[in-house]
């Protein structure tokens, strides 16, 4: 990927480790068993809900659910209002961090040192390019690009 610092590991930071053509409701147990992950990291805005819903739609719940049976899994977003996530989170009864400051490593680090896992044991996944895959990459964490749970251009997923 190139130097620490070059031009060419900067870009790699933008580089997820998986690109899913669908939502997250795309990605099954088994892509993700043979590569050891045993926990996720999830984005909450456009990745679970739509941005201006505090409702996760019944498919992601249901994934959400067979999911919880092998991975330890934590809502991690950059939105500020601590009411908004956690009403997301209550309805699945997962833990969360709202406020996140991706691409800040900051929040990803606090939830591995809670769950006690390796960053290679551990995915995050989101619909952004510039908060969700870049900070996962840079703290080393499986990368998992998805789309939004509402189509949006291009532009407004980096």
């Amino acid at each position: 990927m190139g130097r620490p610092g070059s031009w060419q590991s900067i870009w790699g930071w933008w580089q997820p480790d998986l690109r899913l053509s669908g939502t997250i409701t795309a990605l099954r147990p088994e892509d993700l068993q043979a590569r050891g992950i045993r926990g996720l990291i999830l984005d909450v805005d456009d990745t679970i809900v739509d941005r201006w819903s505090r409702e996760i739609p019944q498919e992601i719940q249901s994934w959400l659910e067979r999911m919880r049976r092998d991975y330890v899994i934590w809502l991690v977003s950059n939105n500020t209002s601590r009411r908004r996530i956690s009403a997301i989170a209550a309805q699945v009864n997962l833990p969360y961090i709202h406020r996140a400051g991706k691409p800040s490593r900051r929040a990803l680090r606090q939830v591995l040192a809670t769950t006690q896992l390796l960053p290679s044991q551990v995915a995050m996944i989101g619909d952004r390019l510039l908060t969700d895959v870049v900070a996962g990459n840079r703290l080393g964490l499986f990368t998992i690009w998805v789309q939004p749970v509402r189509p949006k251009p291009l532009l407004f997923r980096i």
